[in-house]
């Protein structure tokens, strides 16, 4: 399985909107959408907090790159997922992110670095440009054997992706 980092929102400010800022303007019902999000979480055993604001995910996603270079990538994604969707935390902080990466553990001093020097920038750069010339424009999106599915996926959906 390979990580490809996308550009969710890449406009977002460092402190993040609302959930209602996000979506103004459009006719969405939030509400609705975070009673759906919580039953299929619940369904599927996963744990949902009831996060009101979206963050800028860059930053995370560059020391995601360095976590998978250090064998921690599966680690730092799903330390990552529940930071952000169960606890809510403000993944474009420095700070968060490197307390992020030392529970794993990673290094701390290491993590800071990569992060105030933007070293996994291009990295991050050709998977947006990758992404784009996939045609993904949705997370998490699956592709395998020439095919694809879209949002969260029960296991037996994903099972028959990857069968030939």
């Amino acid at each position: 399985m390979e990580w490809l980092a996308f550009p969710l929102h890449p406009e977002t400010p460092e402190e993040g909107v609302t959930l209602e800022e996000l979506f103004k303007g459009r006719n969405f019902d939030i509400d609705a959408m975070m009673v759906h999000l919580k039953g299929v979480a619940d369904s599927l055993g996963l744990p949902l907090g009831n996060r009101k604001k979206t963050y800028n995910s860059r930053l995370a996603q560059e020391l995601s790159k360095w976590a998978e270079e250090e064998g921690r990538g599966d680690a730092f994604h799903m330390a990552m997922f529940k930071a952000y969707f169960v606890d809510g935390i403000n993944l474009a902080n420095i700070d968060l992110l490197v307390e992020l990466a030392e529970s794993i553990p990673l290094n701390g001093v290491a993590a800071r670095r990569i992060l105030e020097e933007r070293v996994y920038q291009h990295a991050v750069d050709r998977d947006w440009q990758r992404a784009h010339a996939l045609g993904i424009t949705a997370v998490p999106t699956f592709l395998a054997n020439g095919r694809r599915l879209v949002g969260a996926q029960t296991y037996e959906a994903l099972e028959m992706l990857i069968q030939d």
